[in-house]
């Protein structure tokens, strides 16, 4: 058992920062998944993680394999993307969703475009799945502090967010003005998603988002306990996912996934609330 569940983790520094990058990321961006999900949005993180893609490209192009410059025109590119989306909703008829959607595309065509300009230069693979088990001590740094800063942000926003969320009417109201704290959550959101693409790359991101929330919706009768049990099958499924990963050598980011989405299934057909067994029941 040992062997099986430590030891890897304890030889194999690549294991390691694995397993912080992962724990650091998912006790942020599984809160965000609530979130999300409370506000019927929950496309809206999968059409962000398509964003960053052009920014990071760009970013690549700029400066070679640097982190930091992907990350930045990540978070350039998905800034711009949720902007123009939001525009279109509050200016025009079109929902929420379907603006995100439309820009989304864009950006995901104008990134395979660019990576394929570039010809082999850019590894594909990498950028749509990430490759976690090769993340640098450069790339663990960032991912802690991104995530831990955004914990902070995200508690100082929380009560309007929670406001925003259920009714945002009142809020406007209370506030004498249109909240900007849906703004500010939608920046949190495209920041954590980029220092995650190199984790789990900007198609499978979205996974440990929804995931552990959509789990967390079935275990968690209130909001406070959702909030504190998604971050927590986020964190287990992702040990278990790389354990996994390592002692079958299977892809890591696809492990972690398919793990997260198990679990999820599990919940929504056993959990003890509004599952499909409680539903039968009653």
């Amino acid at each position: 058992m040992y062997e099986f569940l430590v030891q890897p983790f304890v030889e194999y520094a690549f294991m390691r920062r694995a397993l912080f990058g992962a724990i650091f990321l998912s006790l942020i961006v599984a809160p965000l998944g609530i979130f999300l999900i409370l506000r019927r949005l929950s496309l809206v993180g999968d059409a962000m993680t398509h964003a960053i893609l052009p920014g990071v490209a760009l970013g690549f192009f700029w400066a070679g394999n640097s982190m930091l410059a992907m990350l930045l025109g990540g978070l350039i590119s998905g800034l711009v993307v949720a902007m123009m989306a939001g525009f279109m909703s509050r200016y025009t008829s079109l929902k929420e969703d379907a603006s995100f959607a439309a820009f989304y595309l864009i950006s995901l065509g104008l990134g395979v475009l660019l990576i394929s300009l570039r010809g082999t230069s850019v590894d594909l693979m990498h950028v749509l799945f990430g490759s976690i088990l090769s993340m640098s001590d450069e790339s663990l740094l960032i991912t802690m502090v991104i995530s831990s800063v955004s914990i902070l942000v995200l508690a100082l926003i929380y009560r309007p967010l929670v406001l925003d969320c259920f009714d945002p009417v009142f809020l406007r109201v209370e506030l004498g003005r249109r909240s900007s704290v849906f703004s500010v959550f939608i920046i949190l959101l495209v920041v954590n998603l980029v220092a995650g693409f190199q984790i789990l790359g900007t198609l499978m991101v979205v996974g440990i988002v929804i995931l552990p929330a959509i789990t967390a919706r079935f275990f968690g009768r209130t909001l406070g306990m959702q909030l504190v049990i998604a971050p927590l099958v986020g964190v287990v499924c992702q040990y278990f996912g790389l354990v996994i990963s390592y002692a079958y050598d299977l892809p890591a980011s696809a492990a972690i996934i398919l793990l997260n989405g198990i679990v999820a299934v599990l919940a929504m057909l056993l959990g003890p609330y509004g599952s499909a067994r409680r539903r039968y029941q009653s």
